[in-house]
């Protein structure tokens, strides 16, 4: 599958990402937060938020594989949020009431707040679960054929990729899902023809691909493949021990991904390329639909909203 193109190696690389929500996106720069949500009534709300990274308060947290573990939390953090702030718009009428939740009448005011963060652990919870304690408890049935430590990771890596595999493409058939997937495809075309330099039109993003190098697609599949080299080092100890092993690796295995991705979107190299292919096979399987031209004057909204004035500033 021929993917390498002049629009995937643009003149100007930014750090400027984004996310699709429920019939909007969100798009972060190195200054703001925006989110741009087509509304039921077809008008496009925009909201617009000061950032205030941690690692800008903290110098240590800015330092290599420490940046990548702090980013993975604030972008699950910002993530859901602003997942829950679309959610409002198309939530479904429900019949007034008195009673309060049970975080309402605990947490009062807080009680947003809260269940954000209850939700971003129970997403991580689960991700390390089904992503990386799963895989290992069924490999572990192949224990008695295959006696080389190395291997049986290999064949647990494998395991985990046909599990993502299995999730992405499942999830890629909901109805809804193919929405927030188109408004992912808006947001990289978008992008892509940000990163050309020229003008944010509807005709002028159309002409760009769907596919992106620095997409959070990527990023995962990347964390899978260096899982398997990282995980190796531990050979194959009791199953308690590969679960505390692989719970606190973690971290460490997210950081590493971090910077090898840093390190691929810098580079146009045909090497570089080839080691993201598969994140990019991925999107064009399941992850990234073509938009129409409503979602795309959604991402070019949220998009211009972040834009800095000076160019270097969201230099890659």
């Amino acid at each position: 599958m021929k993917l390498k193109s002049s629009k995937i190696n643009p003149k100007h690389k930014t750090t400027i990402g984004g996310q699709a929500l429920i019939e909007g996106i969100m798009m972060r720069g190195p200054n703001d937060i925006s989110i741009a949500i087509r509304k039921p009534n077809n008008d496009i709300e925009l909201k617009v938020d000061k950032l205030n990274p941690i690692k800008n308060k903290y110098k240590f947290l800015g330092w290599p594989i420490i940046r990548g573990v702090v980013s993975l939390v604030e972008s699950l953090s910002i993530g859901t949020k602003a997942l829950m702030y679309s959610a409002e718009f198309y939530e479904e009428e429900e019949a007034e009431s008195d009673k309060e939740t049970f975080t309402q009448r605990v947490f009062k005011d807080k009680a947003q707040d809260v269940e954000m963060t209850l939700s971003v652990i129970i997403s991580v919870v689960l991700a390390v679960g089904i992503f990386m304690i799963l895989p290992s408890f069924i490999t572990n049935f192949a224990k008695s054929k295959i006696e080389n430590h190395i291997l049986l990771n290999l064949v647990e890596g494998l395991i985990r990729i046909i599990i993502f595999f299995i999730y992405v493409i499942a999830i890629s058939k909901m109805e809804d899902i193919k929405r927030v997937f188109e408004y992912h495809g808006a947001e990289h075309k978008t992008i892509h023809c940000y990163e050309n330099e020229e003008e944010l039109t509807v005709e002028n993003v159309k002409k760009y691909s769907i596919l992106h190098p620095r997409c959070g697609t990527s990023f995962l599949f990347m964390v899978m493949i260096i899982s398997v080299i990282v995980l190796s080092f531990f050979g194959w100890p009791n199953p308690l021990k590969r679960v505390l092993i692989r719970v606190l690796m973690f971290p460490v295995i997210a950081g590493i991904s971090y910077e090898v991705n840093r390190f691929i979107g810098r580079s146009n190299s045909s090497f570089c390329y080839y080691i993201s292919l598969p994140g990019l096979m991925v999107q064009k399987i399941a992850t990234v639909r073509e938009p129409d031209d409503g979602q795309i004057e959604v991402a070019i909204k949220a998009l211009e909203a972040v834009i800095p004035q000076n160019r270097e500033d969201d230099k890659w």
